[in-house]
């Protein structure tokens, strides 16, 4: 078996059929793609464009989010945004992403989300009427917002019924914002209710916690991060009987001090104890990673086999929100993929 560190064994990962369910939009800029905008729109940069993403804490982290997302403020944008990021899972050798996208951070498209979809969903039609890898959109509220906020932001997908958009999401900095499950579980059960997936970020900035209201109050169908639930072991073994899976994102996890080290990490404790994983890269381009990537660091560290690595790979198809006729294709390739081969 190669090593997953040597360039035969990242064309290994590469090769390896697998989804992505725990990626979102607003992370997949690249510092080439906006300096090109912002000399168009003639607005400044906020700084050089190699030192672009060089932040220097979490208000400049946002404000930089703000700013980026204010770029993209015509439909072709948005458009060359989306293919942008089919053509990434190509490269990676995704087959398919669901993709978060929080509307709170486009505020140039302000009151115009159908607009926005609809703009993100001509570039993704057109990518995949080009062969790329599909996409789904889990259209994300922010912990800040009120409850009242969250009902009327699923009306709006319940009236569109728009096929792009297959669940309801909620991220942001839970210590920050403090316990949310309760003040969201109505816009949650509706969601459910209209047949949209519910995936919550819990879990990351705070404890076990955030996790147990993401099942019980929020009705998860899958956890974005939950790396925190290895701290209660109760909730481990509901995590593992019930099969709820976690989007776990390893560089992520390490960039944001959630963990110091890969070797403190708990993923492969939560996978040994049977929790359902996937590996994901929450935001790519500002973490400078790719898929691959994430797997050959985690496989390297661990020791997993190629049996192992296809299981989680498994895993990211069955967690995700594709298509049945899409799983149906990504397993079948997934079963072909096998020990020491290419693919």
């Amino acid at each position: 078996m190669a090593e997953p560190s040597t360039p035969s064994g990242l064309a290994r990962l590469v090769a390896l059929p697998k989804a992505e369910v725990h990626v979102h939009l607003e992370g997949t800029f690249t510092p080439e793609r906006l300096e090109r905008w912002a000399q168009q729109a003639h607005v400044p940069m906020p700084r050089p464009r190699e030192a672009l993403l060089e932040f220097q804490g979490l208000t400049d982290f946002l404000e930089f989010l703000d700013w980026a997302c204010g770029l993209a403020s015509t439909a072709d944008r948005l458009a060359e945004l989306a293919r942008a990021f089919c053509e990434r899972l190509r490269a990676d050798g995704t087959g398919y992403a669901d993709l978060i996208l929080n509307p709170s951070h486009w505020s140039g498209w302000g009151g115009r989300l159908r607009q926005l979809l609809e703009a993100l969903d001509a570039g993704f039609r057109e990518a995949e009427q080009d062969g790329l890898p599909s996409v789904g959109l889990c259209v994300s509220l922010l912990r800040q917002q009120s409850a009242g906020q969250a009902v009327e932001l699923v009306e709006q997908l319940a009236s569109w019924r728009h096929p792009r958009v297959v669940a309801l999401s909620v991220d942001g900095n839970e210590v920050a914002a403090g316990r949310t499950g309760p003040r969201f579980a109505e816009a949650f059960r509706r969601a459910g209710a209209i047949g949209l997936r519910r995936t919550v970020h819990a879990g990351e900035s705070s404890g076990p916690e955030g996790v147990w209201d993401a099942v019980e109050l929020l009705g998860a169908d899958r956890i974005d991060h939950g790396v925190r639930a290895v701290e209660d072991p109760r909730l481990v073994e509901l995590l593992a009987a019930r099969r709820i899976p976690l989007g776990v994102c390893p560089s992520s996890n390490l960039a944001l001090k959630v963990y110091r080290s890969l070797d403190e990490h708990p993923i492969e404790a939560l996978r040994r104890a049977g929790v359902p994983v996937s590996i994901n890269t929450d935001d790519p381009s500002l973490l400078e990673t790719d898929l691959p990537r994430e797997y050959g660091l985690c496989q390297a560290r661990f020791g997993w086999s190629d049996e192992v690595v296809r299981d989680i790979a498994r895993t990211s198809i069955v967690a995700s929100f594709a298509l049945p006729e899409t799983k149906a294709r990504l397993l079948a390739d997934l079963g072909r993929w096998a020990p020491g081969r290419l693919g």
